[in-house]
């Protein structure tokens, strides 16, 4: 039987409610990169006659280097644990990463690119993310910061589309209060840039190196949407939400302060939002 396109995968999950548990009180300590070895994540059972049609999350491999591959699988696994764990979604307990030019990549709705400084589109590239995406797929971008970051991706995705300009999402939209309510565009640190601040004034640092202590910016959600209003593209700017993924199992101050506060809620909500929008 031929799998579904995109956007029928969209809908199938759509009708599967979200049932909210709360967060464990224990952090799940980090795997290895070898997904053979998941250190103390579970596996969970799924069904092999309908593996298609559950959730993998599935990380972008692209052109510019190893940078796709930061935080990785240590994020991808826990990220797909705590839905599993969190919701009533059906979840692939082995995340994937395929390249933009996979013909599997239209299989799989949802994909994340991260850490895109090293970011440098193909033609072919090009060409295969812009069908993905005006065929019913979605980016989600994390994990990159400031000015100079932002035009390098700024550019990349000005090859995709030529006409269409990024739109910063206000304070008050819908993805961020969808499943969780949160104020905004979460800013989420690096577990090493927030445990050496810890002990500074009030409040402690929530940004990047790349960022200047003198002159902080926050988180800034910019979107992407087609000609009939729907979001195709999620840049989230300024932050590092899959940080609270991978290493949510660090320190027990971190999970709490970014992991259970804002990376997953966050996560889960623009999953939600792009499932029934």
């Amino acid at each position: 039987m031929p799998r579904p396109n995109l956007v029928t995968r969209f809908s199938r999950w759509t009708g599967i409610a979200l049932v909210l548990c709360g967060l464990a009180a224990e952090a799940q300590w980090r795997g290895s990169r070898d997904l053979t070895n998941r250190g103390n994540i579970p596996t969970w059972d799924y069904s092999e006659r309908f593996v298609h049609d559950q959730f993998w999350f599935t990380r972008a491999e692209f052109n510019g280097g190893r940078g796709w591959q930061t935080d990785y699988p240590n994020a991808d696994l826990n990220f797909s644990w705590r839905l599993s764990q969190m919701t009533a979604l059906k979840v692939h307990p082995d995340p994937q990463h395929l390249s933009l030019l996979d013909p599997e990549l239209l299989n799989y709705p949802f994909i994340f690119m991260i850490d895109p400084r090293s970011l440098r589109l193909s033609e072919p590239e090009v060409e295969a993310l812009r069908n993905y995406l005006l065929n019913g797929g979605f980016l989600m971008v994390d994990d990159f910061w400031g000015d100079q970051m932002w035009n390098g991706l700024y550019a990349e995705m000005k090859k995709v589309f030529p006409n269409i300009e990024p739109v910063p999402l206000p304070h008050d939209h819908e993805i961020f209060k969808i499943v969780f309510p949160l104020d905004g565009p979460p800013q989420v640190p690096s577990e090493d840039s927030a445990e050496r601040t810890m002990t500074m004034p009030d409040p402690y640092r929530t940004w990047e190196d790349e960022i200047s202590w003198e002159r902080p910016q926050p988180a800034d959600f910019r979107a992407y949407f087609d000609d009939k209003g729907r979001m195709m593209a999620l840049i989230c700017w300024n932050t590092d939400l899959s940080d609270g993924w991978e290493e949510e199992g660090v320190s027990h101050w971190f999970f709490e302060n970014f992991s259970e506060k804002f990376s997953y809620p966050m996560g889960i909500n623009i999953l939600f939002y792009v499932m029934t929008h």
